[in-house]
Parts: structure tokens; C-alpha cells; sequence
């Protein structure tokens, strides 16, 4: 005979209100999120990927007539599996044990006592697999998308192979708040900060404190972001020997009480443009600030002499290579919070230190060299001359990022020898074949380290933008795009 079907509780009913809410919250939350691993667009709510796991494998009471005969039974117990699901679907208990054997033992009991294996074959993100995991499924995904395998494997395969493990650094083991990979999360930690601090025994100079006005309490401060406009020759004859910002804003910060924004000195006579920063002003200041130069869609006007500058010839100009860029202003850690100061020479000169451009031309030269996209329904930076990964970034930029990538390589073995004295098994296997040992131990370092050199890539484009209400830098992904940016922060 064919076994009777029975209803999974997804299909009859869950707790939508519970599960949207949680998920709603779930964006806000960033302190051990998996998505501030690695930017991936089509992430799922890791709430709502528990929930429905629970749902699917979890036996509806309608398919239980034994144990509840009547609709009203049946609601009960219905009303019961939803109260694991709430709980189930809050942050604070992703990673409470007692929560999450309560829902496994739910599964257990409609799975004939085994907890079902789950295979996620476009796995991309990785929350329907890393949420298996969390229920104690076997979970297995795939992806076509190099990237999406990575941050499968970092967030599901790797930490498992090293769970409940010391840390292998000479320092001091804090071991303070990671469950499982602990040991591997606290190293990450650690041979982050090593990289940190080789970083800035080499290009620390690079990055010079700013010397802050007297208004934000004067004395040196740690620079938070350069924020530059790029420039075209102007259209108007008389000054066409002048590069003039084409800048969207030369607003800082419109929060109430903090207002502050960039103001333009011109002198016709001399042909030049300076900038100063201005506290507070009136709406009228602050409106006009927060229109920049331009005076539309891609169009700008001329600072010098109010011509016209249209679309065609800030494009033109771009892809001819005579668009360029001019400080306007500098963001500083001030003791009150943001600070703002005036270009000066030094740190202009500064950014456009020969070495950097040495670095840069080899980087745009090599592994940069290749085109970005001509077209993206979100925007791109291609047809103004950006047209190759390279020419998205300052030469200070490259050099940093170069740095930053050489430093993973370099960690690598300095983690391995570490490794060495704790990890004596399969000591020369490396990760790709399933090696637990020293060498494998140091690739799996490696990794979040260089995830998180993807991060810092993100932040350092000349696609970033500055965000004038909560005064911060966007990322270049901060919408599916790569779309050109007028003003940029550094």
C-alpha cells in the first residue's frame, strides 16, 4: 500500500508576522552577522531560513488524526510549534542551544528519529545551508559563482573542521565571545591587527594627521576621509587653462546642530578656486552647498565664469583623459566626533607621492587591467572614462589595497609556523584536500583575512561617496552599481 501523505506545517500555516519582523530586524544587526563577511546581494533572512527549514520537516498535527482527533487539538498543538518558531527566529537565540535541541527534537520526531540531510544547489549567500547547519542538518550547497563558494565554505565548511580549538598566536588568549570556532575567530583577530600594524610600519607615512581649526579644538587629528571633486577644464576661453570642480555637494553634514559644508573662494583675476569649511549657516547657504556645481542631470556650471557645462562635455573630457581631481576637504576624528578642515599642500602632495604612483601603475597594468561593465541597469562609471578596474581607484588607493594583499600572503606562513606546535597532524595537507594540520590551519586564517581586504576594497574606491546625514563614507556597493561619482571620499 502507499504510505499515507502528511501535510508539513508550512504548508498548512506558520507565523508570518513573527518571521517578517525578525527579519526586518535581522538588517540592522552587524556585530557577527554573516553578511558583514562579504557583500552578496540575493542574501535571505537568516530568521526566515530557520523558520521555514522548521517548517518544511515538521509534520502538520492534521497529519496526526491519532494524536489529535479534533480541529481544536489540532490548533493547540499548532499554536505550540509556532512558539518554537518565535523563539526560534530571534537573533539572541541563533545561537542558543537550548532553543535550537528544542526545535531539533521537533524534526527528530517527524523525521523517524534522524535529523534529514538539506541540499541548497544555488547556495549563493549560504543561509539555507549555514541554517541547516545551525539545526543540525547535513547540509551541503553549491554554486557556480566562485565568490558565493567562498563565503559558502568560510561560513559552513571551515569553522567545523577547527571547532573547539585554542588559538594557535603567542599572545594572550582571550577567547572572549565566539562559540565553537573560537579558537579560529580569535586568531583572525589577531593576525588581522599584526596586519595592521606591518601596514603601517610601511605606508603609515602615507596617511599623515590633519591639523584641525581652532573651532573643532585645534591640534593634530587622525584623518577619517579625504573628500576630492573631480574636475574638468573650464568651457569658458578665458579660463580654460583652469581644472573646475564638477562636485554633486559641498555639503559635510546636514545633522541638526553639526551643520557643516565646503565653501568655494574664487578669484577671477588669478584663475584659481580654494576652499574653506564653513560651521552652521543659513538654509539658503546650506541648499545651495547641498546642489555642489551642478546645475542638473550630469550638468554643472563653471565657478569661474558661470558657463555651462553639459553631459557631453564632462564625458568628452573623461574619456580623452583630462578629467582630474582637487581636494576640497578633509574628515577628521575631532574630540566631539566629526571635524573638518581645509585642503592644505602637504596633504595634497602627500596622496600624490611617486610612490604610490609607481605601485598603481603596475596594479592597473597587471591583474586591473581588465574592463569594467559598460552597462548596468543601476549605472556605470564606464562611459567617462573609468573604463577599467584600475582607473576606479587613487594611487594611494592601489597601494594600500596592494599592501593589504601582499600582508595576507605573508601572515600566511607566520600563521603556519604558529600552528605548527599545536597542529602536528596531517601537518603538510593543505585545506583543499580535507588536511585539519598547520598548513590547512593557516589557509583557513587566510581567508577571512583576505575577506576582510575585500571589505576594505569596498570602502576604497574613487565610486565612494560621503553620506552628509550620518556623516560616513558609502561603499562603492552601495546599490547594485557601479555609478559615477562627481565627489568622492577617500
Amino acid at each position: 500500500m502507499t504510505a499515507l501523505y502528511k501535510k508539513k506545517l508550512i504548508e498548512v500555516a506558520i507565523p508570518l508576522e513573527v518571521i517578517n519582523a525578525a527579519s526586518a530586524r535581522e538588517k540592522s544587526i552587524r556585530h557577527g552577522h554573516p553578511s558583514t563577511l562579504h557583500l552578496w546581494w540575493a542574501r535571505r533572512p537568516l530568521a526566515a531560513c530557520r523558520a521555514v527549514l522548521f517548517a518544511q520537516l515538521v509534520d502538520d498535527p492534521s497529519s496526526l488524526p491519532d494524536q489529535f482527533p479534533t480541529p481544536e487539538a489540532q490548533e493547540v498543538e499548532r499554536k505550540r510549534l509556532f512558539a518554537i518558531i518565535e523563539d526560534l527566529v530571534k537573533w539572541e537565540n541563533s545561537t542558543n542551544e537550548e532553543v535550537l535541541e528544542r526545535a531539533r527534537a521537533e524534526i527528530r520526531r517527524s523525521c523517524g528519529g534522524e535529523l534529514p540531510p538539506v541540499y541548497d544547489p544555488f547556495s549563493g549567500g549560504g543561509s539555507i545551508p549555514l541554517e541547516a547547519q545551525r539545526l543540525g542538518l547535513p547540509a551541503y550547497g553549491s554554486d557556480l559563482n566562485p565568490v558565493a563558494v567562498m563565503i559558502g565554505k568560510a561560513m559552513i565548511e571551515i569553522p567545523p573542521k577547527f571547532k573547539d580549538m585554542a588559538p594557535v598566536h603567542p599572545g594572550i588568549k582571550e577567547r572572549s565571545f565566539y562559540r565553537n570556532a573560537e579558537g579560529l575567530a580569535e586568531d583572525v583577530k589577531h593576525y588581522g591587527e599584526w596586519m595592521r600594524e606591518k601596514a603601517w610600519e610601511r605606508i603609515g607615512h602615507l596617511y599623515p594627521q590633519v591639523d584641525l581649526p581652532k573651532e573643532y579644538g585645534g591640534g593634530e587629528a587622525t584623518v577619517i576621509a579625504w573628500i576630492w571633486s573631480r574636475t574638468v577644464p573650464s568651457p569658458d576661453p578665458a579660463f580654460a587653462h583652469v581644472q573646475v570642480p564638477i562636485a554633486s555637494s559641498f555639503l559635510l553634514s546636514s545633522k541638526p546642530g553639526k551643520e557643516a559644508w565646503i565653501e568655494p573662494l574664487v578669484n577671477k583675476g588669478a584663475g584659481t578656486i580654494a576652499y574653506r569649511i564653513r560651521k552652521g549657516g543659513t538654509k539658503d547657504e546650506l541648499a545651495t552647498a547641498a546642489k555642489g556645481t551642478k546645475s542638473g542631470r550630469g550638468n554643472f556650471l563653471c565657478l569661474l565664469s558661470g558657463a555651462a557645462i553639459s553631459a557631453e562635455y564632462v564625458r568628452s573630457h573623461a574619456v580623452e583623459g583630462r578629467m582630474g581631481e582637487t581636494l576640497i576637504a578633509i574628515v577628521a576624528e575631532g574630540k566631539t566626533g566629526r571635524a573638518y578642515a581645509s585642503p592644505d599642500e602637504a596633504q595634497i602632495a602627500t596622496a600624490n607621492a611617486t610612490e604610490c604612483s609607481t605601485i598603481a601603475q603596475v596594479c592597473r597594468e597587471t591583474f586591473l587591467s581588465a574592463s569594467t561593465p559598460e552597462k548596468l541597469t543601476g549605472g556605470t562609471c564606464y562611459g567617462y572614462g573609468l573604463d577599467s578596474w584600475g582607473k576606479i581607484f587613487t594611487n594611494r588607493q592601489l597601494t594600500a589595497l596592494s599592501t593589504f594583499s601582499d600582508l595576507v600572503g605573508e601572515v600566511r606562513a607566520t600563521i603556519e609556523k604558529d600552528a605548527r606546535s599545536v597542529l602536528e597532524k596531517m601537518s603538510d595537507v593543505p585545506l583543499r584536500e580535507s588536511g585539519v594540520g598547520s598548513k590547512a590551519y593557516a589557509e583557513a586564517v587566510s581567508i577571512y583575512l583576505g575577506f576582510l581586504v575585500g571589505q576594505l576594497a569596498n570602502h576604497s574606491s574613487t565610486i565612494c561617496g560621503w553620506n552628509s546625514p550620518n556623516q560616513q563614507m558609502r561603499s562603492t556597493f552601495s546599490r547594485q552599481a557601479l555609478p559615477m561619482t562627481w565627489d568622492f571620499a577617500e
